[in-house]
């Protein structure tokens, strides 16, 4: 069926950052297998790829290295596969394999309902389409709010659900992950200006074509990388409840800003 095999295109790839989180936060709380809600938060994310790539958004024909699906396939294709990732992340999440506690469940189902959709990441995608018709750039706070949404949106959640699953307190997870999801997108933008094509397995050098404001154009190269890595240390300090056990989370804070795709 090619819906199912534009599924499995569509999750092909990619550096698994969001469900790592789940499973490192869970394991570092004590937590019980976290697999379900990784595989959730990674189907949901692949979702909103599939749709941000369709001509209508972003125009993309090239995603993790390989084809993105409507030009593999067709755009239908494409929008139905894009739906059954964001429903059957629902579906992972409300399995009784996901957690024996159905209260655990419906906490992660509806927190992540409200992550990726009008108070999260589709608003996010909504104001930055916003932005490309506005009369003026947006400014510091503005990216800084829009971004909140688009991409930090999910990976906040991606770093509490752990701790959720664990019956733990999210604070401390969810502030190493805000920090960490505003420095991704920085890194982003570095990348989308020193990166290339082949290296990052996207297109490059679209949000200047575009004359979009983004960290780069507002704080500089330099500038940017700077933000990017005080971000690092904030979410670092945020690990401190955890010492050394939280050394892998670290690791990843550094990776985000020296990555290459």
């Amino acid at each position: 069926m090619p819906v199912h095999h534009a599924m499995r295109h569509a999750v092909t790839g990619g550096k698994r950052l969001r469900g790592f989180l789940v499973i490192e936060g869970a394991r570092i709380c004590d937590g019980p297998d976290a697999t379900h809600a990784a595989a959730a938060i990674e189907a949901l994310h692949a979702y909103s790829l599939v749709h941000d790539d369709l001509p209508a958004m972003d125009d993309d024909d090239l995603r993790r290295g390989q084809p993105t699906v409507h030009v593999r396939w067709d755009e239908a294709t494409a929008i139905l596969a894009g739906d059954a990732l964001q429903t059957l992340a629902f579906e992972l999440l409300a399995r009784p394999k996901a957690h024996p506690d159905p209260a655990i469940r419906a906490a992660l189902v509806l927190s992540l309902a409200r992550a990726a959709g009008q108070e999260g990441m589709v608003m996010g995608q909504a104001l930055d389409i916003a932005a490309e018709s506005a009369a003026h750039p947006l400014g510091l706070s503005e990216i800084e709010a829009l971004q909140a949404g688009k991409t930090g949106a999910l990976i906040e959640w991606s770093g509490r659900a752990g701790a959720v699953l664990a019956g733990a307190d999210p604070a401390p997870l969810g502030a190493y992950a805000r920090a960490l999801g505003l420095a991704f997108q920085i890194a982003d933008d570095v990348l989308d200006v020193e990166g290339s094509a082949e290296a990052t397995g996207k297109a490059v050098g679209k949000d200047a074509g575009a004359g979009k404001a983004t960290f780069v154009s507002l704080l500089g190269l330099d500038g940017a990388k700077s933000r990017a890595a005080t971000l690092v240390e904030e979410a670092c300090d945020a690990l401190s409840p955890y010492g050394a056990r939280a050394d892998a989370l670290r690791d990843c804070a550094a990776y985000v800003i020296a990555r290459q795709s």
